[in-house]
């Protein structure tokens, strides 16, 4: 018997290549795409923010969706649809873009005032018409999903709009709502009196309802009403209900819904992270060539004028400079890391006080350690081809990219036993001979220093290193892999399987 194809709408604030300001963007397009692939019906929708191309994405007007209007607090808001197809793609996938001046039009920027730096005040209006602009899209286009897939606070009083106002409505009776958490930091929160902004019902203005601490709080909306939630790793999944810190305030919440919460971890884009077609490499290589890795070393090196060997490993870490991703950890001992025998490469932007501390650290040490303080695309690829090891002490990780990235590149992984780091790199274990990575427990220093010595020194031993690099070479971190995952998790959503 075939399997069952479904209907998913998929409901998100960003999408590259339109616009981007995170991972969520990238898993917006790559998601939807592949479970396309695989046969199923997927549309999505997002706003169309200033920043959006109409021409050079042949965005146009669907006639059926203009001027359409719903009730923002006291206003009217009308807003119509604009449509296209993800770009490039064997099998098209429909984009709707919702279009508002006020709202979304008139600013290039997605949550925050580029002038201020502050979240725009009007949030919850702005995230109140995506939500609920999809109830006016499914009635006026004849085209009922069997679910929407909501994606992080933007989109949280979906479920609760669907459970509410909508439960009586017999067009949407029988659609279900899958919520992913990409990250619980985040959760819209807003002022009290923000309540009127979503029209829903008055009992629902409490602490039992969507307020958190006095305040409006989106993300708990979605939480509540959903009917499956899940985030993007296993690990993170038991972390956000289990520890009060990465809970964030909602660990009761999921505590309570733990028979509902799911993790799966997200895909990487093969295409464009694949050392046999990485177009930005001096040199291409495949699990079997092993040694033409070394030329992309040779080019790291010189690159940062750093003498070239065989005996020293280079540690490459791309990453935004922040306390969450380990870096109050790595300047504390950074002198100690300074004494092995490394070379050591970073790239990325984020605090001043990282800024200045490691440009100080660059001078200091200029024949072993560079920083590019920015972003390079071009570089994040040669790094993560050239370089021997990838550190990555994150306090939390709810799944990260780049260990998987280096993972496929060969590039051994020294990681924080959190989220999708734990759920993607295996401890290589002296006696068994096995694993694909480093990692310790403990967010503490020493603890970090004393796994990238041990990394250190295994790398002495090129028949081991080659083992732990094959093991992660021959990961699959696909989309393909990943997308099969949330097939089977709407299965259990859709027929209670």
């Amino acid at each position: 018997m075939a399997a069952k194809k479904y209907k998913i709408l998929f409901v998100t604030s960003e999408v590259v290549p339109f616009v981007k300001t995170g991972g969520l963007a990238d898993v917006s397009a790559a998601l939807p795409q592949m479970l396309a692939e695989m046969g199923h019906e997927v549309r999505i929708v997002v706003p169309k923010y200033g920043a959006v191309d109409d021409r050079k994405y042949k965005i146009h007007e669907v006639v059926r969706l203009k001027d359409l209007q719903v009730k923002i607090g006291d206003k009217d808001v009308t807003f119509s649809l604009k449509s296209c197809f993800l770009p490039g793609q064997r099998v098209r996938v429909q984009i709707y873009f919702l279009d508002n001046e006020d709202y979304y039009k008139s600013r290039n920027s997605l949550y925050t005032d580029p002038v201020t730096g502050n979240d725009y005040p009007d949030n919850d209006e702005r995230f109140t018409l995506l939500s609920k602009s999809v109830f006016e899209l499914i009635s006026k286009l004849g085209w009922e999903p069997d679910l929407i897939h909501c994606n992080d606070w933007q989109t949280a009083l979906i479920p609760a709009y669907l459970k509410t106002i909508y439960k009586d409505d017999e067009l949407f009776s029988k659609i279900k709502t899958l919520f992913t958490i990409h990250n619980l930091a985040y959760q819209g929160e807003f002022k009290k009196s923000s309540f009127k902004t979503f029209g829903l019902d008055e009992k629902l203005n409490s602490e039992s309802g969507i307020l958190k601490n006095g305040k409006v709080n989106l993300m708990k909306s979605g939480l509540l009403y959903a009917d499956v939630i899940n985030t993007v790793s296993k690990t993170y999944a038991e972390e956000i209900r289990t520890d009060d810190k990465l809970g964030a305030g909602l660990k009761d919440i999921l505590a309570k819904r733990k028979n509902d919460l799911y993790g799966i971890v997200n895909g990487i884009d093969i295409k464009v992270w694949n050392p046999e077609k990485d177009k930005h490499i001096k040199k291409k290589y495949t699990i079997k060539n092993l040694d033409a890795k070394r030329i992309n070393k040779e080019e790291l090196a010189e690159r940062f004028n750093f003498e070239i060997s065989d005996e020293i490993p280079i540690i490459g870490m791309i990453a935004r400079m922040y306390n969450s991703k380990g870096f109050d950890l790595i300047k504390k001992v950074f002198p100690e890391i300074m004494k092995l025998n490394i070379q050591m490469v970073l790239l990325g932007t984020g605090d001043q006080k990282y800024h200045t501390f490691f440009n100080k650290m660059s001078s200091k040490y200029a024949s072993k350690f560079a920083c590019y303080l920015g972003f390079n695309d071009e570089l994040a690829h040669i790094i993560e081809s050239g370089a021997d090891m990838f550190l990555m002490p994150s306090r939390y990780e709810p799944c990260g990219l780049n260990q998987m990235y280096s993972l496929v590149y060969g590039t051994v992984p020294i990681v924080r036993e959190t989220g999708g780091l734990a759920d993607t790199v295996i401890r290589y274990d002296e006696k068994k001979g096995v694993g694909n990575g480093f990692m310790f427990n403990k967010y503490d220093e020493i603890e970090m220093l004393k796994e990238i010595k041990r990394a250190v020194k295994i790398y002495k031993d090129k028949k081991v290193w080659q083992k732990i690099m094959k093991t992660g070479m021959k990961s699959d971190f696909s989309w393909k892999s990943s997308a099969k995952k949330y097939i089977d998790l709407y299965k259990t959503i859709l027929d209670g399987n």
